[in-house]
Parts: structure tokens; sequence; C-alpha cells
């Protein structure tokens, strides 16, 4: 069976990654987001919590509720998620406008408090995840869906210190996702108009 095409031509002219497909919410996440290098830790640890929510799913479902997870995890504030009781992990158990996940919404938690326990040690939660990439974005440049890997060496060994730190739901695919997503790594393909931006 032949592989699809890497790159789709949109109306505007433009090529684009094939992931985004034609739905232009999509589109504009591939466009302004995807690959673009965060070093806020606050945005990295929320992008990092939103690929745990995602797994087992399609990004664009966790992406069409994004804004109703930053409603329910108060902006993804680690200092106040950390503090989440019974009581709000049930609540948020309820709230049908996030994936209701007991063991992700308790894994955020865990993850929320890790977060913090970097930070009371002075290490800060960007310095962790770019560290992985030596601090600077690693360029790919994908011709081809196969070749862009589930998960690499940077992202198993990220994933290890992070699981060592008591971060939950950051296995290395997880890891590699937001590593995308968050452009510690560029994987836009071969003849996307981003590729290089």
């Amino acid at each position: 069976m032949a592989e699809r095409e890497p790159i789709i031509r949109h109306a505007d002219g433009r090529g684009r990654c094939f992931w985004c497909g034609t739905d232009p919410f999509y589109m504009a996440y591939h466009d302004d987001e995807w690959g673009v290098p965060e070093r806020d830790s606050r945005a990295l640890f929320e992008k990092l919590l939103l690929d745990g929510f995602q797994a087992g799913l399609s990004w664009i479902t966790i992406l069409r509720k994004r804004e109703n997870f930053r409603r329910a995890f108060d902006g993804f504030d680690p200092d106040r998620i950390a503090r989440y009781d019974a009581a709000k992990v049930e609540a948020l158990m309820q709230d049908a406008g996030i994936v209701r996940n007991r063991a992700k919404v308790e894994g955020a938690v865990l993850s929320a408090r890790a977060y913090l326990d970097l930070r009371d040690q002075g290490i800060s939660f960007a310095d962790v995840m770019w560290g992985a990439v030596d601090g600077e974005t690693k360029v790919n440049r994908p011709r081809r869906i196969a070749d862009v890997p589930a998960e690499t060496a940077q992202s198993r060994a990220l994933s290890k210190r992070l699981k060592g730190h008591g971060f939950k739901f950051v296995g290395p695919t997880i890891v590699y996702a937001a590593m995308q997503a968050c452009g510690l790594v560029d994987d836009h393909l071969e003849g996307c108009y981003c590729a290089g931006h």
C-alpha cells in the first residue's frame, strides 16, 4: 500500500504537514504553535500534561478541549493543582469538558507536586525540558511520514528523568510529542511552509 502524501496543499497555496488535515482550527495550531520554541516553565508544564491526557486519543480531541482544561485545571498553575484533594479530583471526574480519566487526573496532581519539588530545589522545569536537547531546538527535516519517530534517545532520557522526579504519564512517546509541540525538536516535514521558520 502506498504511503499517503506527507504534505497537503491548502487553498491558501501553502503546503502543510499532513497531520493537520484541512480543519482550520488544526491548521492554525500547526502554523502558530507546533514546533515553536516554548521556554516558559508553566506553558511547558501545560503542554506536557495535555500530551499525557492525549495518550490513546487524537490530538485534535485535546486541542478542542484545551480551553475547558485550562478552566478546570486553574490555568495549569502547578501551585494550585498540587493542592487538589480528593473532592477536587471527584469534581474533575464529573466535568464533561475534559477527558475524565482518573489516573490521568490524579497523575496531573502528582506531576504538579513534582514540578514544585523541582522548583524548591532551585531547578527550573524549562531547564529540565530543554536540557534534553542541550538548550537548542533539534531540527529534523523528515521527508516521509515514516521518517518521523514516535520516540528518540532524547525523549527516553527525558522521560526517565521526569519519572525520577515523580512526574506521571511521561513515557518516551508522550514526552516526544511534547518535545515536538514545544519546539524542542522541529519535525515539520520537508516541503511544509513552516519548515525552517
